[in-house]
């Protein structure tokens, strides 16, 4: 399309639309919110914030703000499945049966292992989630995929959240959760163990997600030299960011620690 020079610099002069300034200072607005949201959010969790904020925007006009502003949410790349279950330990059945949505905290926990590549070595992380919230009450790292690293994990939820007897502890079947040393954790703090069917990844969705997203927006994210670097931003996104900051459609768009307190409130 000819458009003479005269009527372009014509059309550069004119006032902006109304629609044009709306857009302006959603853009601004919306940096602020994807920044917070560390590159993460999509359209619909953005949408949500910006309704926190009194401000009514339909998913479609984020997204096409989002491309005129040049913001990309960080890319999805496959998960790996690490599980070890070629063992002779006893497997325990299948309590949890894929009810995730529970109404109590504390009730129901369910945990898994990943790793993190690292220049100096392979890291592996294993998580302990509450149901209730979606929290990761209890964590560890080690570049030695033993019992050790799992017992760890779950010895920190216990302490810092002290739950009742007869909590539902729900893993796969890898061989460190049927360890004999877990195990007898499990019985001297009176935890009912759970496990997964065999080579079903669905019984464990809650915790495949949570390494789905970690490994989304933080490990695909970075080239670690050294298992010490892995560990401290992965410490510093699930306790200062995940828990404290991430919003989870589960939670009503609450971050974990914001749900709890919510529900404490009610």
């Amino acid at each position: 399309m000819k458009v003479s020079r005269s009527c372009y610099y014509q059309w550069l002069k004119r006032p902006k639309t109304k629609r044009e300034e709306e857009n302006e200072e959603l853009i601004d607005q919306l940096k602020i919110l994807f920044k917070q949201g560390r590159g993460v959010y999509g359209t619909r969790r953005l949408k949500n914030r910006f309704a926190e904020q009194g401000i009514t925007v339909s998913r479609r006009r984020i997204g096409r703000l989002m491309i005129q502003a040049g913001l990309w949410c960080k890319t999805k790349k496959k998960f790996k499945v690490t599980t070890d279950s070629k063992h002779s330990k006893p497997i325990a059945p299948n309590l949890l049966e894929r009810q995730f949505t529970v109404s109590q905290a504390d009730r129901y926990y369910v945990g898994d292992i990943t790793y993190i590549h690292t220049q100096e070595g392979w890291l592996y992380l294993a998580v302990v989630i509450d149901l209730f919230s979606r929290k990761i009450v209890g964590w560890s790292m080690d570049d030695r995929m033993k019992a050790k690293l799992v017992n760890d994990a779950l010895l920190m939820a216990i302490w810092k959240r002290k739950p009742q007897a007869g909590l539902i502890w729900h893993t796969d079947r890898g061989s460190q959760y049927a360890s004999d040393s877990h195990r007898a954790i499990l019985k001297e703090h009176h935890v009912t163990q759970s496990m997964s069917r065999k080579g079903n990844c669905w019984d464990n969705a809650v915790s495949e997600s949570f390494f789905h997203t970690l490994k989304t927006e933080l490990i695909h994210q970075h080239q670690f030299k050294k298992r010490s670097e892995a560990k401290q931003a992965i410490f510093e996104y699930i306790e200062v960011f995940y828990n404290r900051e991430r919003i989870h459609s589960a939670n009503g768009y609450l971050s974990p620690i914001e749900y709890e307190n919510q529900q404490k409130a009610v």
